[in-house]
C-alpha cells in the first residue's frame, strides 16, 4: 500500500482582517487601513498550505450550512483538496475570526469557533478508510480536544502517524502525547506544555527534551525567524530560517505544518523537509492573509531560488 495522502483534520473559520499602524490596546480605537475577508482556520490554513504545493490532502472538519461555509468548500475544491468527508451543520453557523494586523506584522486575533465546536466523531468514522491509509494525519486544537483524543488513538490502531501542531496551547494528557510522531509546537506552545521559557536553542533544546521524555517521538519548536529546533532520535540541532522582511505573520505556522508534510511525503529527509517549510513560512510572512499567502510550489522555487 503507498501511503501518499495527507489527510487533515482541524477547524475552518472565516477571516475578517483589518490592517492598522498599530495593535489598538484595551479601550482604544485605532483608525485602521484595508479590510481583507479571507477563508481561515488552522485545520483549513494547513490543508491549503499543503495542497497548494501539489500535496494530496483530504480535509475533515465541520462547518455550519450557510454562506461561509459554502465559500469556504468552493475554495478548498479550487485546490484540489478532497473535500468528502467536510460536514454541515444545519443547527451552528461556521467559525469565524477577527484579525489585527499592524505594520511590522504582529497580529491579535479573536475566534468564535461555531461548527469548530461541534465536529462529532461519525464525521470521524466515515473516514475510517482515508485514516488508515494516509501518509500522515495532521491536527491541531481549534476543535474539541475529545475528537483530537479520538482521532490520535484511531491512527494508532491503524498505524498512521499523527502530526499535532499543538494550537492554541491547552493540557495535553500524557497518554495523548505518547501516541504523537512529530508535534510541532511554537515557542508560547512550548513553555505551555514544559513550563521552560524559550528564548534560545539552549531553553528549546531543555523544552524538547521533555516533551521526548513525555513520548513525543519528533519534536519540532518552532521560532519564527529563529528557526526550527528540531530533536529526535536521530537529529538534535536548529534549523535556521530565511531572513525577510515580515508584513503579516498570520499564518505561518499554518504554512510550516502543511510545508513539512509534503515534503516529508515526497521522500524528503526529515532536515530537509524542515528547511523546505521554513522557506514556505517565510515566504508567508511577506505576503498579507493566511491562506492566500500560502506559496505555490512555482512561487516557493522563485524565492528559494532569490534566497
Amino acid at each position: 500500500m503507498e501511503r501518499k495522502r495527507i489527510v487533515v483534520i482541524g477547524s475552518a473559520n472565516t477571516d475578517m482582517v483589518v490592517k492598522s499602524p498599530q495593535l489598538p490596546a484595551p479601550g482604544e480605537t485605532v483608525l485602521g487601513g484595508n479590510f481583507i475577508m479571507n477563508p481561515g482556520g488552522k485545520g483549513a490554513n494547513q490543508a491549503v498550505a499543503a495542497a497548494k504545493l501539489d500535496g494530496k490532502v483530504t480535509f475533515i472538519a465541520n462547518l455550519g450550512n450557510d454562506i461561509f461555509g459554502r465559500q469556504a468548500v468552493e475554495g478548498y475544491q479550487k485546490f484540489g483538496i478532497d473535500t468528502s468527508y467536510i460536514h454541515h451543520d444545519d443547527n451552528t453557523p461556521s467559525g469565524v475570526a477577527l484579525i489585527m494586523v499592524d505594520d511590522q506584522g504582529e497580529n491579535s486575533i479573536s475566534v468564535a469557533l461555531g461548527a469548530n465546536e461541534t465536529l462529532q466523531k461519525t464525521v470521524i468514522d466515515k473516514a475510517n478508510e482515508e485514516l488508515r491509509t494516509a501518509r500522515f494525519i495532521l491536527l491541531q486544537l481549534e476543535i474539541p480536544i475529545q475528537i483530537v483524543e479520538y482521532v490520535v488513538k484511531k491512527a494508532k490502531s491503524f498505524g498512521t502517524p499523527v502530526v499535532l501542531n499543538p494550537a492554541p496551547a491547552q493540557y495535553l494528557s500524557e497518554e495523548l502525547l505518547a501516541s504523537i510522531h512529530i508535534l510541532t509546537p511554537n515557542e508560547t506552545e512550548a513553555e505551555f506544555l514544559t513550563g521552560v521559557n524559550i528564548q534560545n536553542e539552549a531553553s528549546a533544546s531543555s523544552a524538547a527534551k521533555i516533551l521526548r521524555e513525555k513520548g513525543v517521538e519528533i519534536v519540532m519548536i518552532t521560532m519564527g525567524a529563529q528557526g526550527v529546533y528540531i530533536l529526535s532520535n536521530a537529529v538534535d540541532q536548529m534549523v535556521p530560517s530565511p531572513k525577510v522582511k515580515a508584513v503579516d505573520t498570520t499564518a505561518a505556522g499554518d504554512t510550516f505544518n502543511g510545508a513539512l508534510l509534503v515534503g516529508l511525503t515526497e521522500g524528503k529527509s526529515i532536515l530537509d523537509a524542515i528547511t523546505f517549510a521554513n522557506q514556505a513560512a517565510a515566504y508567508s510572512v511577506t505576503k498579507l492573509g493566511a491562506q492566500s499567502s500560502a506559496p505555490t510550489r512555482k512561487d516557493l522555487i522563485k524565492f528559494s531560488n532569490n534566497l
